[in-house]
């Protein structure tokens, strides 16, 4: 199978990476061509510098690009330069609304169209054990299935176009008032003198225990915040959510008071620190 890979930042450099040592055929595009040859000369794939010459003859095409307006413009490329009964899978993170509205005009070009944004960070992507959530038509599910397992642990879909970016965001929503209730918690021990080392220990065999606990806690106690996923980043995310809820008519009160203190975070320079870093409005 032939396939393209548009968007080579921390997460889509290894998952294009996954594909090709899965023995695919593949090629990259990324808006900085030094990246996409970088990628070509580690990994023994092919390249080209724009987004049509990638997509070119492609079977598959899979996406990861920054928000819903690279999204669009770039999507809106490989529609317009992909093959008919190719297949777009897209990895981003983005609203819902535009994935539906790139599922409208693939299939008027006879593209079939994926929204599958992806949980794990950039250790999930290098490690090739994503979660990847699914919007679309079953039988074209089944068709990407086995590649998209290529850099994945568990892959599913949930429902027609948009759903992806729907469940997406439930992730993102959960994330933030764990990272939230996670910070508040090992500040306080620190103001009760306690070893938070020793505290993690105990209460993550208990009912409290989480993934960011598991792998951020102490790193937070450490104030290092240089684990993937940017404020900035999340920020974007929760952007998304909340707008959707004014749609849907969901009430989000802690994830708009998380989004604000994630701006704090932004104000004391932490656009690029990772979503742990909201203790350090607490210190």
């Amino acid at each position: 199978m032939k396939i393209a890979f548009l968007g080579l930042g921390v997460m889509g450099y290894p998952m294009a990476g996954h594909l090709k040592a899965k023995g695919f055929d593949v090629t990259v595009y990324n808006r900085t061509t030094a990246k996409a040859e970088a990628w070509a000369k580690q990994h023994g794939g092919g390249f080209r510098p724009s987004v049509a010459g990638a997509v070119a003859g492609a079977d598959m095409v899979m996406m990861c690009v920054g928000n819903d307006h690279d999204l669009l413009e770039v999507a809106g490329q490989a529609i317009a330069a992909m093959k008919s009964g190719a297949t777009l899978v897209d990895h981003t993170t983005a609203s819902a609304e535009s994935a539906r509205a790139l599922f409208a005009q693939a299939a008027a070009r006879d593209i079939a169209f994926i929204d599958a944004p992806v949980s794990g960070g950039q250790v999930g992507a290098e490690k090739g054990q994503l979660t990847v959530m699914c919007g679309g038509e079953e039988a074209v599910f089944a068709k990407a299935k086995p590649v998209m397992d290529s850099y994945a642990k568990a892959t599913t879909l949930m429902g027609e176009s948009g759903a992806g970016q729907l469940t997406k965001m439930v992730n993102q929503i959960c994330i933030a008032g764990l990272v939230q209730a996670l910070s508040e918690g090992l500040a306080f021990a620190e103001k009760a003198g306690l070893d938070g080392n020793l505290v993690l220990d105990v209460i993550s065999k208990g009912a409290a225990q989480s993934w960011q606990m598991e792998n951020r806690g102490r790193t937070m106690l450490k104030r290092e915040f240089n684990f993937g996923f940017a404020v900035d980043w999340m920020r974007k995310d929760l952007s998304i959510c909340l707008d959707e809820a004014r749609r849907n008519g969901a009430r989000l009160p802690l994830t708009a008071v998380v989004d604000q203190f994630y701006g704090d975070i932004q104000k004391k320079g932490g656009n690029r620190f990772d979503t742990s870093s909201l203790i350090l409005r607490l210190d």
